[in-house]
């Protein structure tokens, strides 16, 4: 069964609940692999694949609270332009990548850039949405060690 820390050869697919696919594997002639903890896929996400076999296939509606959480108001902030790097190309409504001082990086929709700064959301693009995560476990690939 599928523990945290365990590496996986997975398809999976995450749709909005009206059917549109958001992304999917299983039509790619090999399944991806990943580590559950490693970042590849939301934690919010992984934790419903632990207990799951090789072999396995489930489809689970997810409410926002059980994915990529709700919209925070506290999660849109404004940055001074000195804050921005030179190299980041600033326009409404895209998507940009942010490096953090611990190495990671944290994406950010752009939403309005003015005189006094840009206007950025970091929540989570499918934030407020009901999700359908649909997984099939091909197998498990190696389990940490004890």
């Amino acid at each position: 069964m599928v523990s945290s820390g365990d590496t996986l050869s997975l398809r999976y697919a995450i749709r909005l609940r009206n059917g549109a696919d958001i992304v999917s594997n299983f039509d790619e002639a090999e399944p991806d692999t990943l580590t559950l903890g490693d970042g590849t896929l939301a934690h919010a996400l992984e934790q419903w694949l632990i207990g799951l076999k090789p072999g396995e296939r489930r489809v689970f509606l997810l409410d926002p609270w059980q994915a990529f959480g709700m919209r925070s108001e506290e999660m849109i902030q404004t940055l001074a332009p000195a804050d921005i790097p030179p190299e980041i190309k600033l326009e409404p409504d895209t998507l940009v990548e942010f490096s953090l001082p611990n190495g990671q990086s944290l994406p950010g929709r752009i939403l309005e850039i003015d005189s006094r700064g840009v206007k950025v959301d970091f929540n989570h693009p499918l934030a407020d949405c009901p999700i359908e995560f649909e997984v099939e476990v091909v197998d498990i690939l190696n389990k940490p060690a004890e």
